[in-house]
């Protein structure tokens, strides 16, 4: 599938050079397979020396449901290890082959099956799966939204909700919903591509499944990210405050979309800091 704009065009060339120039580092599995199709498979990295009970990140890549790759969250490997803890990069079934709910569907397989798996991949260094932090970019983010707003789903998959430790979201969009998308605009491919028929733009918008959540949330968005991103952030920001959820939102300053993303290849930013406070020592950061 065609990638949609330049923008987007320019951050996948971006992205997998930085994954080919960090080919192998900190990489003890690649390609695992947790299910039959070939894109459920999955990467993971961690140190020589991970404790037994390293929280562990599983980051979902974006690509607007349609496009993307595991590989395009390679690059962050050596900065979230930094931040103690274990990196796992899935890939998930795309649409319109595989259009919603089957990401939905694969990411919560991938939480089902990160427990054994590690423990497989990398012997005693990790056999003991506490904590997992959600986290993506773009429609990562909607998928770990989706998945920590959602816990029957998990229930459903196999997985244990209650090793969910908290979700960082970057650019997601969490509603779906519009009343008129202009034709071959990134709003009307949703309704076009990525929706199948047994589902809808409601039951497939994280913002309509925030009631009740006791997940930690800490949402970023761009600057200048689009407006449909930073009005769903703010939505589901009031909405899960409003209820008294754990829950902080941050906006990157002079960043778009892609920015949000490709602005962690720095290993000092703020963001690695308001991961390890969370999957380490469980504070919600306030900065």
């Amino acid at each position: 599938m065609p990638l949609p704009s330049a923008a987007a065009r320019a951050y996948e060339d971006r992205v997998l050079m930085w994954a080919r120039d960090a080919a192998g580092a900190h990489l003890v599995a690649r390609d695992v397979p947790y299910g039959a199709d070939a894109m459920q498979r999955l990467n993971v990295f961690a140190a020589p020396n991970t404790r037994r009970d390293a929280p562990v990140v599983v980051f979902f890549h974006g690509g607007g449901w349609t496009n993307g790759y595991k590989e395009y969250v390679s690059f962050m490997a050596p900065h979230v290890i930094e931040a103690g803890c274990v990196l796992v990069a899935p890939g998930y079934r795309l649409a319109p082959g595989a259009p919603l709910p089957a990401a939905v569907d694969d990411c919560a397989s991938v939480l089902a099956a990160v427990p054994g798996l590690l423990a497989e991949v990398m012997g005693r260094r990790v056999g003991d799966t506490r904590r997992i932090v959600l986290a993506g970019h773009s429609a990562g983010a909607h998928l770990a939204a989706m998945l920590a707003l959602r816990p029957e789903v998990l229930v459903a998959a196999g997985a244990n909700p209650a090793l969910i430790a908290g979700c960082f979201p970057l650019s997601g969009i969490f509603d779906l919903h519009h009343p008129d998308p202009a034709a071959g605009s990134l709003e009307a491919r949703v309704y076009d591509m990525v929706l199948g028929p047994e589902t809808d733009d409601a039951r497939m918008s994280p913002l309509c499944w925030a009631h009740g959540s006791r997940i930690p949330m800490v949402l970023t968005w761009g600057e200048h990210d689009s407006l449909r991103v930073a009005h769903s952030n703010r939505r589901l920001a009031s909405v899960l405050t409003a209820q008294g959820s754990p829950c902080r939102a941050f906006i990157e300053p002079g960043a778009d979309h892609f920015d949000t993303h490709t602005r962690l290849d720095d290993p000092g930013h703020v963001w690695y800091r308001r991961l390890a406070m969370l999957a380490n020592d469980g504070v919600l950061p306030d900065a």
